[in-house]
């Protein structure tokens, strides 16, 4: 399995948010360079040229700052990528996209392989055994980018570490609700509006990290132990 920093910001894009190859890179550069651990390109239009050619692009920028980048549902584009850039290039698919199984055949064993997981045990079981590389749970608060999505509770993530994956939380992540995930036991928060919906990307991304080292510290304080490993 690849191995990959499974703590901290995970921002993924939004086509409508950023819609012009110019907006996206701009944004998505500012965003690492403020620190994440993964960047997923989602885009579900039709448009395959624009999507390989922001996918190039995306995997060049993420190249540079040494961070994964994450293609949403799109096999073809993430093999695509893989070609040129190698082991830098990962999956993340639905339930009713490609399997994890499937995924992780064409993309090999180093690939990063996500795999969303709504409110269900039993699927994360699954995608765990397929060979996932994470497992992705939610909404667990209001959603603006799927505000129809079904809610799921947060006691989700503990009824899974035994499984032995990182867990990613999503839906309506932000400043307010980052520390509640991050306490209830998601290593890593998925991000889009929070961050590319903000006037200043880069602040925002620094704004998610600091909450995320506060509770860092918070809960090195409870255990008594000392902080080794802070956000970053």
């Amino acid at each position: 399995m690849h191995r990959f920093m499974n703590k901290g910001l995970y921002a993924i894009t939004d086509s409508q948010l950023l819609p012009d190859d110019r907006t996206l890179l701009a944004a998505c550069e500012s965003a690492l360079e403020a620190g994440l651990v993964l960047l997923q390109y989602r885009d579900k239009s039709a448009d395959a040229e624009r999507r390989r050619r922001q996918g190039d692009a995306l995997a060049a920028l993420c190249a540079r700052h040494d961070v994964p980048l994450i293609v949403n549902d799109d096999l073809e584009l993430a093999l695509h990528l893989q070609q040129r850039w190698g082991k830098v290039i990962g999956l993340h698919v639905g339930q009713d996209d490609v399997s994890v199984a499937s995924a992780r055949e064409h993309l090999g064993r180093d690939a990063i392989i996500g795999a969303t997981c709504h409110d269900s045990v039993a699927l994360a079981s699954v995608a765990a055994g397929a060979g996932a590389s994470y497992l992705a749970f939610g909404r667990f608060f209001a959603s603006r980018t799927k505000p129809e999505a079904a809610p799921a509770p947060l006691s989700v993530l503990a009824e899974v570490e035994s499984l032995g994956l990182p867990r990613v939380a999503i839906g309506g992540i932000d400043v307010g609700t980052a520390g509640q995930a991050r306490a209830a036991g998601a290593e890593m928060l998925a991000v889009v509006h929070a961050i590319f919906g903000m006037p200043d990307v880069a602040r925002a991304v620094r704004e998610l990290n600091a909450r995320l080292a506060d509770v860092a510290l918070s809960n090195s304080a409870i255990d008594g132990k000392p902080v080794i490993d802070r956000c970053q």
